[in-house]
């Protein structure tokens, strides 16, 4: 038996995603594929345009056969700590083969030379990457630097958001002496950033962007050809019902939290530096939308990524304590199911026998399984579902199961 993982988002899911899942099951001759996916909130510092539970329906439904869920502070994590949360998670598993992922080069050669050169810098190269982040540049933008002043062909491949992942998950691959082999596959047609839509297959930033204008309901058929039927099915049937769910949504909880807490209380939270905490704090939050804010807030040398992340960890309460106690132990505790084909039920008894983490289908009674830190990363999981939750309540009235009732979506 073979089985390939996928680490994903799916926010939302479109053709692309469908065209990797069949790609890796083809070059793999995967029996099985299955992926881990994040949950509300994800690794660009937003919450998911689509609630955790239908994502990872819509994966089922589109060839994935077992969906487990990232947790929350690897999901909003960085490049390098969303990948080595995912890569423990599948490696955790103890039955995956394989980890396919896409990128823009397509060569896994290429991506191994460059984690190489990234994880083991010669002095020089090393010198002068911090030589430009003491001139104020940001570190993708200093290593990016760093790298093209050496004369390096690798800088392209550095350059680009998929790349990067696919660096990242090589590197988890190595830190953890996983026997998963990484495969990648070419990204094809739409550029991770483009917001144009394409003719089959358009990015999931375009595919956003029409969802969350204020005139979807008129521009939702522009996207029927990027998406497969049920997924615009689904758009078509929840839209205002349940979705789309923006950072907007979110404004009064985080301005709360900016105003009632200190510099020094604020940087305690995962990405933010005590000089972040007081650029945060001299912003008058209150008069700004959050987009306005997180311009005021982004630097040259704080991306607005990071920016991003830093209010997603305000908001859900991830501190650096906590999280660097998850990395210096176990990293992961659990895997939760998300969703899950019916066939797939031979997967769960082989993770049970030879996987590492206990395997959660219901929170009740789930306190039995893990350790006072897995149930700490558990709760945090839990309190951004139902923080979630509770926002698509306040904007469409609608009522979704709360953590302790909604089982798994199974198919």
């Amino acid at each position: 038996m073979k089985v390939v993982g996928l680490i994903t988002e799916y926010n939302p899911f479109h053709n692309g995603h469908k065209y990797h899942i069949e790609m890796a099951r083809k070059i793999t001759d995967a029996d099985y594929v299955i992926a881990v996916m994040s949950g509300d909130f994800v690794q660009r510092g937003a919450p998911a345009v689509i609630s955790k539970y239908d994502r990872g329906l819509m994966a089922i439904k589109n060839g994935v056969d077992l969906v487990f869920e990232l947790p929350i502070c690897y999901a909003t994590g960085s490049a390098q700590y969303f990948a080595l949360g995912a890569v423990a998670l599948l490696n955790g598993l103890g039955i995956v083969d394989y980890l396919c992922f896409g990128s823009e080069c397509g060569d896994i050669k290429a991506l191994e030379d460059a984690a190489e050169l990234i994880y083991n810098p010669n002095d020089s190269l090393q010198e002068l990457l911090y030589s430009y982040i003491r001139e104020g540049y940001s570190y993708p933008a200093a290593r990016a630097r760093a790298t093209a002043a050496k004369g390096s062909d690798m800088a392209d491949v550095i350059s680009e958001p998929n790349n990067i992942l696919g660096i990242e998950y090589i590197n988890a691959l190595k830190r953890l002496s996983s026997p998963i082999k990484p495969i990648t596959i070419k990204r094809e047609l739409a550029h991770y950033h483009d917001k144009n839509l394409g003719a089959s297959i358009s990015s999931a930033t375009a595919i956003r962007n029409i969802l969350q204008d204020n005139e979807a309901p008129m521009k939702l058929s522009l996207i029927n050809d990027s998406v497969p039927q049920d997924v615009y099915d689904y758009f078509i049937n929840n839209y205002h019902k349940k979705y789309p769910i923006t950072i907007e949504d979110f404004s009064s909880v985080v301005k709360y939290k900016i105003m009632s807490e200190s510099s020094n209380e604020l940087a305690e939270y995962m990405d933010l530096s005590s000089d972040l905490a007081d650029r945060i704090k001299n912003v008058d939050a209150l008069q700004y939308s959050m987009d306005e804010l997180l311009q005021k807030i982004k630097s040259k040398n704080i991306t607005l990524t990071r920016a991003n992340r830093a209010l997603i960890h305000i908001l859900l309460n991830i501190k650096r304590k906590s999280f660097n106690e998850y990395i210096n132990d176990n990293i992961i505790y659990y895997a939760r199911i998300l969703a899950m084909r019916k066939e797939a039920s031979p997967l769960i008894r082989r993770i049970k026998k030879h996987g590492r983490l206990p395997v959660i289908t219901k929170i009740g009674g789930v306190h039995k399984l893990l350790d006072t830190r897995g149930m700490q990363m558990l709760n945090q999981n839990i309190f951004a579902t139902h923080l979630y939750n509770q926002v698509i309540y306040d904007k469409y009235r609608t009522i979704l199961p709360n953590e302790y009732r909604h089982g798994i979506c199974i198919l």
